[in-house]
């Protein structure tokens, strides 16, 4: 008997309806341009926005960090584990997000798995966005508590569903992406922030993909919106635009305190390697000290953007350098990728489950590594493979 054969259909299945994931490997590190299975390619599909991941400043200081703590904390945070680094790190994202405090763990989703299960239980409610990410979905399940999903952005949505559920709730919390990675729309941050007020709502937002992009200097969506002090949890990640490993929670001392005593990720996980926090802390002393790279990642994006809707493509309702060409159909969109590789484009198609059926697409990630000539290239690419296919 083989006890594992499902699996064989379920993977039969996925090649059959063009679902199943071709990992590729890359070969030396991210960048505008990258060598992938041998092949050099333009990168459109990292979420490397500043083009931190192969920073000179970063590498420096990871190199030296090895040096002075090591390769790796060596225990939990809470037995042997916390550093003085760490502790710098906690200290710079608070002040750079303005807020109280902050803790670091191993990477954004087990942020959302550290803070959510700490502060929901059973008889407490949580409102979350029905496009939120997956770890905020699991989140949510960790925690016991009951949620209830409102309509994509839908603050009316969300008012009529708190009012509906207000009496029966211990506690309530509402959670929502900052920015949402497969649109690149950004949430009604301060319409959520004004309905969660006027019933003691907890507000908890997920910025992964607005730090470093929103706001002054990438503060992120809070800072974006003016909206600091008013937002109890921001969770964000620094193996995005930080371009690193890794994710963090900022908020009130008081909300950190606690999830340094109660958020399981930090409790039973070894923490952050000397090199990750020393290459985050220097991601940090970077934005701080201008907006350059935010704002070169900006005028990628419009430049990229304007020329992909001029050319025919329907970018769906992006906010953010985060760009969708949506196809549809799950075998055109790989297709298309396939195509633009072979044209030397490095874009991946985006299919079900981590899109809905029928809103396959092509992503495109800008980074302020990108040269207008690279632009280019990629803008000349898409619309050869669109006509070879006949789209």
């Amino acid at each position: 008997m083989d006890k594992l054969e499902f699996l064989r259909r379920e993977l039969d299945s996925l090649h059959k309806e063009s679902l199943f994931n071709e990992i590729r490997t890359i070969e030396g590190p991210q960048g505008a341009w990258i060598v992938v299975n041998g092949k050099r390619v333009l990168n459109l599909c990292s979420n490397n926005y500043l083009g931190f991941a192969d920073h000179a400043e970063l590498k420096e200081a990871s190199k030296r960090a090895v040096d002075e703590y090591g390769v790796g904390p060596g225990a939990v945070r809470t037995i042997a584990g916390t550093q003085t680094i760490h502790l710098e790190l906690e200290r710079k994202l608070a002040e750079f997000k303005h807020a109280e405090a902050c803790i670091a763990l191993q990477g954004g989703f087990v942020a959302n798995l550290a803070v959510i299960p700490a502060i929901t239980g059973e008889g407490d409610i949580i409102f979350s966005d029905e496009l939120n990410h997956a770890s905020i979905i699991d989140g949510c399940r960790l925690s016991r508590a009951k949620v209830v999903r409102y309509a994509h952005n839908d603050t009316a949505d969300l008012k009529k569903k708190i009012i509906e559920h207000k009496d029966s709730a211990r506690r309530m919390l509402v959670v929502t992406d900052g920015v949402f990675s497969m649109d690149g729309d950004i949430a009604p941050l301060p319409h959520i922030v004004d309905v969660a007020d006027e019933y003691g709502v907890i507000v908890m937002v997920d910025d992964a993909h607005g730090e470093g992009v929103l706001g002054d200097s990438g503060r992120g969506i809070v800072n974006h919106f003016g909206l600091e002090g008013r937002v109890e949890i921001e969770v964000g990640t620094l193996s995005k635009a930080f371009g690193v490993m890794g994710g963090f929670i900022t908020g009130p001392e008081v909300l950190i305190d606690y999830l340094k005593q109660k958020g399981r990720p930090f409790l039973f996980s070894t923490g952050l390697t000397p090199a990750d926090t020393a290459a985050a802390i220097a991601a940090v002393d970077v934005l701080t000290k201008g907006d350059e790279l935010v704002r070169k990642l900006w005028d990628n994006a419009s430049y990229f953007q304007e020329k992909l809707t001029d050319a025919g493509f329907d970018i769906g309702s992006t906010e953010t350098p985060i760009t969708p060409v949506m196809l549809g159909d799950e075998k055109i969109a790989s297709t298309f990728s396939r195509k633009l590789y072979n044209e030397g484009v490095f874009a991946q198609s985006i299919s079900y489950p981590t899109v809905a059926r029928g809103k396959a697409r092509i992503r495109c990630m800008l980074s302020a590594a990108h040269q207008e000539e690279d632009l280019d290239h990629a803008l000349n690419a898409f619309v050869s493979v669109a006509r070879e296919l006949g789209i």
